[in-house]
């Protein structure tokens, strides 16, 4: 597949009044043609400019073109009077994709309609070329200019696609520079020069010496090498205009081999992304400038400077002074780039366990790589640890020293960046007929709530700013606590509502130090007493009741029934919750907790009590976010 990624050759085709002429490819080795085929060419290099050259005959003639063909990933078998004739496309084919399959060879480019330089700022005559129009004298002067790259004709639709605009991005930026220094008509006119000058002399040897002399050509040779060597490219035009470009299919494969990554891919999960979503950089800072122009390095800054794996978008935004749209733009760019990843952020309640995929095998690189990073530390003894899906809290304990739990944050987040993890989370989905999945599901919330912070704990917020890693606390891994309000707990029993024994208590102590009445009013105070209390609680429990039958009603008359069955049922918040989390569509099995916990402002603690409370009616499993996992599961 990797194959199909890389590029054959690069070649610039150029159409002027002598004609068209091809000035330069890359590679310039002629593999697989014969002396006779080798000779011929050179001998026809220098032809009439006034010829008429018909394809169908060049297609067909067997002593200047053998059966086309790919070997070693380079382009063979085309000679350049053939390529030549079939890419100077005419006026109308211009300034839209243009792609051509032959045999197993597919051509792409783009072929662009560049006008002349003004001759008040630079003589045409001067550069050793003379222009004319391409089909009325009378029309501003233009010459037409196409950089084509040949691809494997397996080569999928996306890849062709970027190849094609790549090509366009150059023909935009010579159209730049042309028009403002002349740029274009001085680089052609010398690669036309060496040609005339070399007319006796091997091919080969021309193109090395066209790369030597002219700029523009070392730009599409440096273009060539970084397609094939990383999918990444910064090349600039004319000392002048840089630019930039990166192939998702070629780079992705730099941090995990053998995946391919298409655009499409990357825009449907940049598409999910949230702002309680968090960023992981794959690389070193000082790689980061590579992806984007100078007029955008400011920006970035800002953001790497409020860059944190523990913390989220939204809070790398007000830290950074960047609007979330404007994050968003730049992660989605370092995404494409290959230089990030979507990630939620780290924090002790996070589950991970090992990636179906890795690369964990005794031979493999990232054994030494991880030594070297942690010293005294073995890849396969720390990732064990995941072999069933574990929580980061799980791993560590009060009595460990914080620097240990930096150390184990950090070598999380290196097998992150390695993909060798993989996050899971917990989906809900409501399903009331299916009984046999209570047990199971009870089993499982109920291990989640003796893992969850309990009331009178503080729970977890991944979004408030913490400690950097290098600190070596643990508090740079969770999430500083939030206060949890200590208040009476009613539980329902039979459909009646009872107050805790400390809340009972607390009444009691407040009635010992209430004044007495005198004892000649005792009794009447008494009983007036009771029966407001019991008028009270008498309409109390009609309000409830008739709110209950009004929450019910947004299940169908099976799911009441099952519902009803459940105590907590009977209690007007806990139903009130479940109907609310039912109507916003939560319980479908496409919300994990983490995102029902930041829309609805909700504590883990708070969800997975309701979890439990109402195991008989819904069950939850662990799975990947299918909108991140997208982009590496692809192959």
């Amino acid at each position: 597949m990797e194959a199909n990624v890389n590029p054959l050759a690069v070649i610039l085709v150029y159409f002027d009044s002598k004609g068209d002429r091809l000035l330069y490819r890359y590679p310039y080795q002629t593999l697989g043609q014969t002396k006779t085929a080798s000779e011929d060419q050179r001998k026809s290099r220098k032809r009439n400019p006034f010829a008429v050259t018909h394809v169908d005959d060049l297609l067909q003639t067997p002593s200047q073109v053998v059966a086309s063909q790919t070997g070693q990933g380079q382009l063979q078998g085309f000679a350049d009077d053939v390529l030549s004739a079939l890419f100077a496309v005419k006026p109308q084919l211009c300034n839209q994709k243009f792609e051509l399959k032959l045999n197993d060879v597919r051509f792409v480019s783009h072929p662009t309609l560049i006008p002349h330089k003004e001759q008040g700022s630079r003589s045409a005559a001067g550069t050793g070329t003379s222009s004319t129009t391409l089909a009325n004298p009378s029309k501003k002067q233009q010459m037409l200019i196409n950089i084509v790259f040949a691809l494997n004709a397996q080569a999928s639709y996306s890849i062709v696609k970027c190849y094609h605009e790549l090509s366009k991005r150059l023909g935009l930026a010579l159209k730049f520079e042309e028009q403002s220094s002349g740029y274009l008509t001085e680089q052609t006119a010398q690669m036309a020069r060496t040609h005339d000058e070399q007319q006796q002399q091997p091919l080969e040897d021309t193109l090395a010496l066209i790369a030597e002399r002219c700029t523009l050509a070392q730009s599409l040779r440096s273009i060539f090498h970084d397609l094939s060597n990383t999918g990444l490219l910064s090349t600039s035009l004319n000392h002048n205009l840089t630019l930039c470009f990166c192939l998702p299919a070629k780079a992705h494969q730099l941090h995990k081999k053998g995946s391919m990554v298409d655009p499409e891919t990357i825009d449907r999960c940049l598409r999910a992304l949230k702002p309680y979503h968090g960023m992981l950089l794959l690389v070193d800072f000082a790689e980061l400038l590579d992806c984007v122009p100078p007029t955008g390095a400011r920006m970035l800054w800002q953001l790497v400077d409020a860059y944190n794996p523990l913390i989220s978008l939204q809070s790398m935004a007000s830290k950074a002074d960047l609007s979330i749209e404007h994050v968003y733009k730049l992660v989605s760019h370092l995404v494409y780039w290959a230089k990030a990843t979507i990630i939620y952020p780290l924090c002790e309640t996070n589950v991970y366990v090992i990636a179906p995929d890795a690369p964990l095998h005794t031979k493999s690189h990232l054994v030494e790589k991880f030594s070297t990073r942690f010293a005294g530390m073995s890849l396969f003894e720390v990732i064990s640890d995941f072999s069933l899906p574990t929580s980061i809290g799980h791993l560590t304990t009060p009595l460990q020293q914080p620097a240990r739990q930096g150390i184990l944050a950090q070598m999380v987040i290196w097998m992150l960046q390695h993909h060798l993890l993989m996050q899971l989370h917990t989906y809900v989905q409501f399903m009331p007929s299916e009984d046999e999945f209570g047990d199971s599901a009870s089993a499982s919330c109920s291990q989640q709530l003796r893992d969850a912070p309990s009331d009178e704990e503080q729970e977890q917020d991944p979004d408030v700013d913490q400690d950097e890693l290098h600190d070596g606390s643990m508090l740079s891994m969770t999430s500083q606590p939030l206060p949890v309000p200590v208040s009476s707990v009613s539980i329902s029993i039979g459909g009646l509502h009872r107050r805790e024994a400390s809340e009972e208590q607390s009444s009691l102590a407040s009635d010992n130090i209430a004044v007495q009445p005198s004892s000649s009013h005792k009794s009447n105070f008494s009983i007036t007493a009771s029966m407001s209390t019991d008028n009270c609680d008498s309409l109390d429990s009609m309000e409830d009741e008739q709110k209950l039958k009004e929450l019910l009603q947004v299940f169908s008359e099976p799911d009441r029934a099952a519902i009803r069955r459940i105590p907590a049922s009977a209690n007007v918040d806990d139903l009130s919750l479940l109907v609310k989390l039912y109507q916003m569509g939560y319980f479908k099995s496409e919300h994990h907790l983490e995102e029902i916990m930041y829309f609805e402002n909700l504590r883990r603690s708070q969800l997975l009590q309701l979890l439990d409370k109402f195991r008989d009616v819904l069950i939850i499993y662990e799975t990947e976010d299918p909108a991140i996992a997208s982009m590496y599961n692809t192959k």
